[in-house]
C-alpha cells in the first residue's frame, strides 16, 4: 500500500475522496434554526440586496460553538474558508475589514425583540417535545464585563472604579460587583465595568426559559417581578416551586411567587438587614429599651406599603415615669438631645414567617438553584461573557445569540434522537 503523499493534488476535493462531512452538523444546526426564524428576516424588496441577517446570525452561531473570541477570529476562518461561509449563506469574500464589520453592524443595530422572538419560537419546540416542563424555575444573574482600560488591572490608571466616571470606550456600561470566595466564608469582592445577564432556567432540563441584558448596576431583585411577568405572557407552566439566591429576598418577590404564579417561594433569606442582637418585647408585645424599661405605644403608620408600629421613651414622654426615673441609665445620646429612643416593630404580617426555612422539602427544591449555575457555565462557555462589541443594545444581542445556540443545539439533538445529549454544549456537535 502507498503511502499518502501530502503534495499530491486532488482533481476533486478531499471531502469527496474520503467520504468526509465536515460542515454537515452545522448544516443540520441551521436547518434546524430555519423554521424558528419566522417573519423576522424579511428580505428587501428595494434597492441594492444585502448581506442575508439569516446568514450573519448563522456565522455568530458558529462563532459561539467553536469558543472563537473575537469577531476578527470569526472573519478570518469565514474567508479562509469559502465552503463554511457558504454554509452559512455568506458569498465568499475577500475584504476581512468588510465581513467584520457587517458582523458588528449586525449586532450593533438588529432590535433585540427579533432575536427574542427566535428564542421564544426555540423554547416552544422544546416544550412540544417534552424537553422543558417548567415545573421547578430558578432565577439568576451573570456579569458580562466589557473589554475596557479600566477591567485591565494590569493598567494603572486614577479613578479607576469611579461610578460617576464611565469608560469613555462604552458610555453604558456601569459598575458592577462579583464576590469571590477565595477562603471559606471570607468574602472578596471585586468591581468591574460591563452589564449582567438575568436568565429564569428550567430546573429539570437545566435550559434557559427567559433571559435579560441590563447595565451591572440593576439590582437582581427589581428584575425578578418583570422578568417573570415577561415569562408567563409566553408561555404557560404549571409551576411548582421557584429558586433564588439571597440576591432575590424581598416581600414583594414572595408575595408574587404565592399570589401570581401560585408557587413555592424557595428564595434563601437575606440576612443582610436582619439585626444581629434579639429583639426584646414585653409581655403585652411592646418593644423594651435597652435599659429594660418598657417603651411606650405611640401609634403605627405605613412606610413603602408595610405597616409600622412606632414605639417611644418613657423617660421623655411620660411624666409620671419621668418622676421616677429622671435620666437614662445609659446616658443614651438621644436621650441628651431631649427626644429619648425610638423604635419600631411590623405592625402587618410578615411573609417569611409563612414560609418553612429549615424544612427537609425547602432544602430539596432550593438545591435544585445550581441548575442556574451550570446553565450560566454552558453559556460562559459559549464566549458569552467576552463580548467583543460594545454598548447595551449590542452586548445584549451578543448575549441573546449565546442563548439561542444553547436552545438550538438542545433542540437539534433532541430531533435526531440525542435526547440524552440535550445539554451537551461542547461535546455532541464534535461527535455527529
Amino acid at each position: 500500500m502507498t503511502t499518502y503523499n501530502p503534495k499530491q493534488k486532488y482533481l476533486i476535493s478531499p471531502e469527496a475522496v474520503f467520504g468526509l462531512k465536515p460542515l454537515r452538523k452545522y448544516e443540520l444546526l441551521f436547518e434546524t434554526l430555519e423554521p424558528c426564524l419566522g417573519d423576522c428576516f424579511p428580505s428587501k424588496i428595494r434597492g441594492r440586496r444585502p448581506i442575508s441577517r439569516q446568514a450573519l446570525l448563522n456565522a455568530l452561531i458558529y462563532k459561539n460553538v467553536k469558543q472563537l473570541p473575537t469577531l476578527f477570529d470569526l472573519a478570518s476562518i469565514l474567508i479562509d474558508n469559502p465552503r463554511l461561509a457558504t454554509t452559512c449563506g455568506l458569498p465568499p469574500n475577500k475584504s476581512l475589514y468588510s465581513l467584520e464589520q457587517r458582523l458588528s453592524s449586525f449586532l450593533e443595530d438588529i432590535p433585540n425583540r427579533l432575536l427574542q422572538i427566535i428564542r421564544v419560537n426555540l423554547v416552544n419546540q422544546l416544550i412540544e417535545l417534552k424537553e422543558i416542563s417548567g415545573s421547578f424555575l430558578s432565577i439568576d444573574s451573570a456579569a458580562v464585563p466589557v473589554v475596557v482600560r479600566e477591567n485591565n488591572l494590569k493598567t494603572s490608571m486614577k479613578d479607576r472604579f469611579d461610578k460617576s466616571k464611565p469608560p469613555k470606550r462604552d458610555p453604558e456600561a456601569r459598575l458592577g460587583v462579583v464576590i469571590y470566595f477565595k477562603n471559606p466564608f471570607e468574602k472578596e469582592p471585586q468591581y468591574f465595568w460591563g452589564y449582567r445577564n438575568h436568565s429564569i432556567a428550567d430546573c429539570n432540563s437545566e435550559l434557559p426559559l427567559w433571559e435579560l441584558t441590563k447595565p451591572a448596576n440593576v439590582q437582581d431583585t427589581t428584575l425578578f417581578i418583570p422578568l417573570f411577568k415577561k415569562l408567563l405572557e409566553h408561555f404557560t407552566f404549571e409551576i411548582q416551586a421557584v429558586m433564588g439566591d439571597a440576591a432575590y429576598d424581598s416581600e414583594d418577590n414572595l408575595k408574587f411567587v404565592i399570589d401570581e404564579l401560585h408557587a413555592l417561594p424557595r428564595v434563601a433569606r437575606n440576612l443582610r438587614w436582619e439585626k444581629l442582637r434579639q429583639l426584646k418585647l414585653s409581655s403585652s408585645g411592646g418593644r423594651i429599651c435597652i435599659a429594660g424599661f418598657e417603651m411606650i405605644y405611640w401609634g403605627k403608620f405605613k412606610d413603602r406599603g408595610r405597616i409600622r408600629r412606632k414605639f417611644v421613651c418613657p423617660i421623655t414622654h411620660s411624666k409620671k415615669f419621668a418622676q421616677q426615673t429622671p435620666t437614662c441609665p445609659w446616658n443614651h445620646p438621644a436621650f441628651r438631645k431631649g427626644k429619648g429612643c425610638t423604635a419600631y416593630l411590623r405592625g402587618d404580617k410578615d411573609i417569611r414567617k409563612e414560609i418553612d426555612y429549615g424544612s427537609q422539602i425547602f432544602k430539596e427544591h432550593y438545591n435544585k438553584r445550581t441548575s442556574s449555575e451550570r446553565v450560566f457555565s454552558r453559556l460562559l462557555t459559549l464566549c458569552m461573557q467576552k463580548p467583543s462589541v460594545y454598548g447595551l443594545s449590542a452586548v445584549a444581542n451578543h448575549c441573546t445569540i449565546a442563548h439561542i445556540t444553547v436552545l438550538l443545539i438542545a433542540l437539534t439533538a433532541a430531533k435526531i434522537g440525542h435526547t440524552d445529549k440535550v445539554r451537551f454544549v461542547k461535546k455532541f456537535l464534535p461527535n455527529l
